[in-house]
């Protein structure tokens, strides 16, 4: 449906955007992930039309988006502050769009009154906005930009103002909403778990080129480059050079056992990922093992993180296991992991 061909935007000697290229599609959840600076709120007001790119093309169903003045293009655009209308009410802050296009009062009731609905927010409709919280405030920017029916909804940091537990459940509503307004969302976000809980695709940014387009699973269980393997959940990385087919030969630790993620000739330099939650404690597995000693230990409710210092490596090792741990620190135990569950990922990207 939306079809972003290489889009480049330079501000003086930064170049926020690489030569940009990505597909979404109808009725996709797409999320833009990345740090701050790498570029992908540039994208998201190139595609609104409050920027101009240098170079590259953006269509909507193979019409040309670009040529179109910002107002004229069916998106709409949830802004990070919400950008609410303090003295209107929440009924008037949704139809105001509605009553700009000049549409007939009975139609603006009918639509500002099943919005409200499917957002929950029917029984606040007459108040205003400072008398409802983070999460309502959320709903109400929502729905004044799905009132409008766009083809496109482009939403920036959404969530980034709410707290924890709010932002854990408008996460879900996020998602219920989208399944059931069946509009294509595009969210710039720069926390890993919000684009991984949310998204249907995800496109990871760095220094405004798009290093890999995947589902979420995909994307942290097999990440084609060092910043996507570093950048996308916590990753245990080791570096050396492939050797057998199947291993990484470190200067440190020997050989460790992984798989490679694509063909590699022998020799060449590359990086052993494994997850926290792969790693096993007290285990000699076929990754062979390696020692090492506690150094701190933190519950997080249902999961434990475990730092284990390893002779020869900088930082200390990540383990999660699931509960609380029965290991405390300065304990002495190893480290393994199946062959399966680590990635060898080249260094050359």
């Amino acid at each position: 449906m939306l079809k972003i061909d290489g889009i480049t935007r330079r501000f003086g000697e930064v170049t926020a955007l690489d030569g940009v290229s990505l597909e979404i599609g109808q009725g996709e959840f797409f999320a833009l992930l990345g740090p701050s600076g790498c570029g992908k709120t540039t994208l998201l007001r190139i595609i609104a039309g409050f920027e101009t790119p240098d170079s590259g093309t953006v269509t909507l169903d193979g019409e040309d988006l670009l040529g179109k003045q910002p107002n004229r293009r069916p998106i709409s655009l949830m802004f990070q502050s919400y950008a609410l209308f303090p003295h209107m009410t929440v009924a008037k802050n949704v139809a105001y769009g509605l009553e700009r296009e000049k549409l007939p009062r009975q139609e603006i009731k009918q639509r500002v009154g099943e919005v409200l609905e499917t957002v929950g927010l029917s029984a606040h409709a007459g108040r205003k906005p400072q008398h409802l919280s983070g999460g309502q405030r959320q709903r109400v920017a929502l729905a004044r930009s799905i009132v409008k029916r766009p083809r496109l909804l482009l939403l920036d940091e959404p969530l980034s103002a709410l707290d924890k537990k709010v932002r854990a459940d408008m996460q879900l509503e996020l998602k219920r909403l989208q399944n059931e307004v069946g509009i294509t969302f595009v969210v710039v976000t720069h926390d890993q778990e919000e684009a991984m809980s949310l998204a249907d695709r995800i496109a990871v940014f760095d220094h405004g080129v798009v290093r890999q387009v995947d589902e979420p699973v995909a994307l942290y269980e097999r990440p084609h480059t060092r910043f996507v393997a570093d950048f996308v959940g916590a990753n245990n990385l080791f570096e050396g050079a492939l050797g057998d087919e199947d291993s990484l030969e470190t200067a440190d630790f020997g050989a460790l056992r992984g798989r490679p993620l694509r063909a590699l000739e022998t020799g060449a330099k590359a990086l052993l990922g494994i997850r926290p939650e792969k790693v096993r404690l007290g285990e000699a597995t076929d990754a062979g093992g390696l020692k090492g000693s506690v150094l701190d230990v933190s519950f997080y409710g249902g999961v434990s993180h475990i730092s284990v210092s390893v002779p020869g490596r900088p930082k200390p090792v990540l383990v999660a296991v699931q509960g609380a741990s029965e290991v405390k620190s300065g304990a002495e135990v190893t480290l393994g992991w199946r062959t399966d569950d680590a990635v060898i990922i080249p260094v050359d990207q």
